[in-house]
């Protein structure tokens, strides 16, 4: 009796989590089908819901763009002077510029800029909103359609905007202070520059960079808000905080290996 008590415990164990984890993984689908049909709702666009959209776009990224541009151009300046000195140092100069846009434009700066935004945006907004309905007691305070579309909607969209945004300006700037750091300010180099770059960002490496940038912006815009979205279910106690953080993170690094699969395999 002892040993069929002893057995029976892990198994519920293992019986729950599978089906937290099946739950959870069918929630976020859920969720991700109605932001998407709520973006492709011309009446998400009308003038009743626009400011609220235009409200969370601008406070998504405007606060972070300075401060987060002079960071990244920082770790830029850094990882482009040691990848210089030491491929002179190996008689490698030649590749330095090849090395410094691999390692920061197409792999760092794509997964800096989610991860960023993920953790000054969208998972604290998942919090927040989880602790509105802990705190309504069930009410449907932040739920249904009109919950979806005046909430979580302008959110999800401004996180994923967020990460292209910042994305893309500190792409750009890393360009240009790699031409910087390594030819220094001669217009003179730029002819072989621009045919390093063009010979590196060949069309499937584009195409796998953008969509790169596009799972990274759904993961970030949408695994926090999912959960809390569905948070008046029996799991309410499971899904928020360093849960999220941790699938959030998971699938991240599931997008960046595949990334790399494809762009060296």
């Amino acid at each position: 009796m002892t040993t069929q008590v002893s057995f029976s415990a892990p198994l519920r164990d293992m019986q729950r989590w599978a089906m937290d984890w099946i739950v959870s993984w069918w929630q976020l689908l859920h969720f991700s089908v109605l932001v998407a049909t709520l973006a492709l709702t011309p009446s998400s666009y009308n003038v009743r819901h626009r400011p609220a959209l235009a409200r969370q776009l601008v406070l998504g990224s405007a606060p972070h763009l300075p401060w987060f541009t002079l960071v990244s151009a920082l770790i830029s300046l850094v990882i482009i002077r040691i990848v210089v000195v030491t491929s002179q140092s190996y008689g490698l100069s030649r590749y330095a510029l090849e090395m410094v846009v691999r390692v920061l434009v197409l792999e760092l700066i794509p997964l800096i800029t989610a991860l960023f935004v993920a953790l000054r945006s969208t998972l604290p907004a998942g919090v927040e909103f989880a602790q509105m309905r802990a705190a309504s007691r069930g009410k449907n305070t932040v739920t249904g359609m009109i919950g979806l579309r005046d909430e979580f909607f302008p959110r999800a969209v401004a996180g994923m905007f967020s990460v292209w945004l910042l994305g893309a300006v500190s792409c750009v700037l890393t360009l240009i202070l790699a031409y910087l750091a390594i030819y220094g300010f001669t217009p003179y180099a730029l002819q072989g520059y621009t045919r390093v770059v063009g010979q590196i960002f060949t069309p499937p490496v584009a195409l796998i960079l953008v969509l790169k940038i596009f799972f990274f912006s759904l993961a970030v815009g949408l695994i926090p808000l999912a959960s809390s979205f569905h948070a008046g279910s029996w799991r309410l106690r499971h899904v928020h905080g360093l849960s999220d953080m941790v699938r959030m993170f998971s699938v991240l690094l599931l997008i960046e290996a595949a990334s790399l699969v494809g762009n060296y395999y």
